[in-house]
């Protein structure tokens, strides 16, 4: 069994990914950074539908954790799944903010850019080692980093920064055969930036070709095609999944 792991594993798009992946017979370390009871209602669906998985703390905000972050994949992977190697890894661990450039300050500028960009560049490089060859990555990124939506700056620019990062670490990966590859969101149902009240999902779904918000389980199920051999031959792409949002 190839295991994988799921940063932000605990709710939307990675509580989703975490569970369609284990569905697809693939084991999963699941990270969580301040809510351990959600992560471990997902390992326990997982494990009710007769998967493996298990939760780890994670602050992909701390850099100098990812050594000691690294060591715990190591013993979850020798004790749960008799094995040294990761056939998989998926940057989705993230939040959001709203706020105009004019206002944004440097201590949350700093924040969104250790989370989306910093984060995954470094736990990346620190896991790369415990990646077997033919091993697949996904990055979560964002349709704001193709459509200009005011008040999200920061982040989206630290999204269009990981998109760009994806394409160098397939081109440097290669010669291990990992592929790697970005999945771009457009609007989900998810808690991401306090979630979507009624008035807010009308104007996405208005936006929407298709005509309505997207679900976790819908971006869920491209990111664990990727990881599978149904994405054995795509490589170095930016997949939207956004229903047709603003075309």
């Amino acid at each position: 069994m190839s295991t994988v792991v799921i940063t932000g594993g605990s709710r939307g798009i990675g509580a989703s990914a975490a569970i369609e992946c284990a569905r697809r017979g693939l084991g999963v370390i699941l990270t969580y950074k301040s809510n351990p009871s959600a992560a471990a209602a997902v390992v326990a669906r997982i494990e009710g539908e007769g998967g493996k998985a298990v939760a780890l703390e994670l602050n992909l905000g701390e850099v100098a954790s990812f050594h000691g972050f690294r060591q715990d994949v190591e013993r979850a992977l020798a004790t749960v799944w008799q094995t040294g190697s990761l056939g998989g890894l998926v940057n989705n661990a993230g939040y959001g903010l709203f706020n105009p450039i004019e206002s944004v300050t440097e201590e949350q500028f700093d924040g969104l850019m250790n989370v989306h960009l910093k984060g995954p560049f470094f736990l990346t490089q620190v896991l790369l080692p415990l990646l077997q060859e033919g091993a697949s990555i996904v990055n979560l990124t964002s349709a704001t980093t193709r459509v200009a939506t005011a008040g999200v700056a920061p982040y989206a620019a630290f999204k269009g920064g990981l998109e760009v990062l994806t394409r160098y670490m397939a081109k440097e990966f290669g010669e291990r055969r990992i592929r790697v590859n970005a999945v771009s969101p457009g609007a989900i149902r998810t808690e991401l930036g306090g979630g979507l009240n009624a008035e807010f999902e009308a104007l996405l779904a208005g936006q929407t070709s298709l005509g309505r918000v997207g679900e976790p389980e819908e971006v869920a199920r491209v990111i664990t095609a990727l990881l599978t051999a149904d994405g054995g031959w795509i490589n170095a792409q930016s997949i939207e999944v956004a229903g047709g949002y603003i075309i």
